[in-house]
C-alpha cells in the first residue's frame, strides 16, 4: 500500500527521481509494468496517451491500493505567459474526446484564476494549441491526465495532476505521432533516424530536447520536495507549502468530482 501513485508517460519525464527508487516489474492484466518504489510513493511510466495512462493507473490501484492517483509529466502551454519549466497544477481537467470536466477540490488558490488542463489525443502543434485554448479556455494541454482521472473516479479515490511546461504556446512540435506505438511507447530510434535525414528539423528537435531536459529537471526537483513532505508523519496526504516553495503551485490532493460522463 502506498499513499501516492504517480502516473507518468515516459521515464525521461521523471528520471531524476526514479534513479533513487527501487524498480519492481509486475504483471497486470496480461501486461508487464515497471514500478519505481520509494517509501510511501510509487511511480509507473505507462506510456503516451489516455488509454496508456488509464491502464497504468488501473495497475497501480490493483497492486498498491494508493490513497491518491497523481498524473505527472510534461504539458504544452496554451497561454503565452507560461514558459518552459513552469510547474502547472490545474483546478480542472477536461477530456477533449467528449468535453467532460473534472474539478479538483483543494487545488484552487484564491490568489489565482481557476486553471484548466485539457487532455488531447494527439501531439499538439502551435496551431492546434491555439485552437484548444480558444475552444476550452484551458491554459495547458497534455495527453494523459483524463485517463488517470477516469481510473480514480472508477475506484472512488483521490486524484491530482501536476505538470511541467515542456513546450511553449508558439513552439511548433515536430511530427511525432507516427513514432508512438499502440501501447503508448515512443520509438526514439526511429524518430532519430527520421530527423537525421531532414536537416530542416535539426534545430527544432535540438530545441525540443533542451526544453524537455529543463522541464524534467524542474519536475524532479518538485517531486523530491513532495517526497520529503510525504515522509513527515501525518494523517493526510501533504501538499508542498507555497510559503516554503514560493515558485511552486500547491499539489492537488483531494477528492474529485466529475463534471461530465466518463
Amino acid at each position: 500500500m502506498r499513499k501516492v501513485a504517480i502516473i507518468a508517460a515516459l521515464e525521461r519525464e521523471v528520471s531524476g527521481i526514479t534513479a533513487s527508487c527501487r524498480p519492481v516489474e509486475q504483471p497486470y492484466d496480461a501486461r508487464s509494468f515497471v514500478f519505481f518504489e520509494r517509501d510511501d510513493m510509487v511511480i509507473v511510466c505507462g506510456g503516451i496517451g489516455v488509454e496508456a495512462a488509464r491502464r497504468a493507473a488501473e495497475a497501480a490501484v490493483a497492486l498498491y491500493s494508493p490513497a491518491l492517483l497523481q498524473s505527472v509529466g510534461f504539458a504544452g502551454a496554451l497561454d503565452e505567459s507560461l514558459c518552459v519549466g513552469d510547474i502547472f497544477v490545474p483546478m480542472i481537467v477536461i477530456d477533449a474526446r467528449d468535453g467532460s470536466r473534472i474539478e479538483i477540490e483543494g487545488a484552487a488558490d484564491s490568489r489565482r484564476e481557476r486553471r484548466s488542463l485539457v487532455t488531447f489525443p494527439e501531439v499538439a502543434g502551435a496551431q492546434q494549441k491555439a485552437s484548444l485554448a480558444q475552444a476550452y479556455g484551458a491554459q495547458a494541454v497534455d495527453m494523459e491526465a483524463a485517463g488517470v482521472a477516469a481510473a480514480a473516479r472508477a475506484h472512488g479515490i483521490a486524484f491530482g495532476a501536476m505538470k511541467v511546461i515542456s513546450d511553449e504556446l508558439n513552439f511548433e512540435m515536430p511530427q511525432m505521432a507516427r513514432f508512438i506505438d499502440p501501447n503508448g511507447r515512443f520509438k526514439s530510434a526511429n524518430f532519430a533516424a527520421y530527423v537525421a535525414l531532414r536537416p530542416q528539423l535539426w534545430s527544432r528537435t535540438a530545441k525540443l530536447a533542451a526544453n524537455s531536459g529543463k522541464a524534467a529537471r524542474v519536475l524532479s526537483e518538485h517531486l523530491e520536495h513532495y517526497h520529503r513532505e510525504l515522509r513527515r508523519p501525518s494523517d493526510s496526504i501533504p501538499a508542498p507549502s507555497a510559503a516554503t516553495q514560493p515558485e511552486l503551485h500547491p499539489v492537488a490532493a483531494s477528492r474529485l468530482h466529475a463534471g461530465g460522463r466518463e
